[in-house]
């Protein structure tokens, strides 16, 4: 009895050994990953506020200053950009940006335009009936700038001819390893962009005016956006696994520790049991 109850300990102990070796192994990888997004979400965040800088000096020239991209209209359709991860094993990383998704549109009577970053995104606005634009699986990771901008000219383009009056980007962002928020951004209308002083210093002169200028930048600035948000979400998710591999490893530690106690403790009864029987047989013996 103790020694099967030996072998089925020391082949559960072999299973947990082999579950640790690879949750420890992703734990590496996603320190190592998380590492190089922090530093890309470093080097976009300078482009994103010099785009932005642009823009409000763009803006800033006259008061009347407005386009169709700064304009408030009714908003009847939306396009939501979502961005989640490729892959599980990251705790909570991707059901709560897809849930936070999910709720900002709840009382709307119609579901908004999708464009789905991420495996996991494709496959949730997929299987749950949204109207899916753009799909960009196992993007996150190896994002080109062309890529991003491919992404923020569908959003301009819907949105110039009327067939969304919204655009919002739901990302990831990297607060620290150990806690990233589910974020929302309004892309457009563009608001809160400039004051408008209407003094004309005479430094820069807009051809054909600043509103042109202005409309012909903003792809661009949305496209460092989405960029810097690609890369927040990908460090977020990365130092969501790392945090969530750690915690099996050390789940996996401590059960290999209680199994090995129990392994021991078995193996101390079936040698106890066998001297209690060599005991028992000399004594019946003389």
């Amino acid at each position: 009895m103790a020694t099967g109850n030996m072998k089925d300990i020391k082949r559960r102990i072999k299973s947990v050994s082999s579950t640790r070796q690879i949750t420890k192994a992703m734990e590496l990888v996603a320190s190592s990953k998380l590492r190089k997004a922090k530093q890309r979400s470093e080097n976009g965040r300078l482009f994103f506020e010099t785009q932005y800088a642009l823009l409000s000096e763009i803006a800033s020239v006259k008061k009347d200053f407005s386009t169709i991209f700064t304009e408030a209209r009714e908003v009847k359709n939306k396009l939501f950009i979502v961005i989640a991860g490729d892959r599980g094993l990251a705790g909570g990383f991707n059901s709560n940006i897809l849930k936070a998704a999910a709720a900002a549109h709840s009382g709307d009577p119609v579901k908004p335009k999708i464009i789905a970053i991420g495996r996991k995104a494709v496959d949730y606005f997929d299987k749950h009936g949204y109207e899916v634009v753009a799909k960009y699986p196992y993007f996150a990771e190896k994002a080109k700038t062309a890529h991003c901008m491919d992404i923020a000219q569908i959003a301009v383009d819907l949105f110039a001819v009327g067939e969304v009056d919204e655009v919002q980007l739901f990302y990831t962002a990297f607060v620290s390893p150990l806690v990233q928020t589910p974020e929302c951004a309004k892309l457009l209308p563009v608001a809160n962009i400039g004051e408008g002083t209407g003094e004309d210093l005479g430094l820069i002169n807009y051809d054909p005016s600043p509103e042109a200028v202005f409309d012909r930048v903003l792809p661009k600035f949305l496209m460092s956006m989405i960029s810097c948000a690609v890369v927040e979400s990908f460090a977020s998710e990365q130092g969501a696994r790392r945090t969530a591999m750690e915690s099996a490893t050390d789940n996996a530690d401590e059960m290999i520790a209680n199994l090995s106690l129990s392994y021991n403790r078995a193996r101390q009864e079936k040698i106890t049991n066998e001297i209690t029987e060599i005991v028992s047989g000399a004594n019946a013996l003389s």
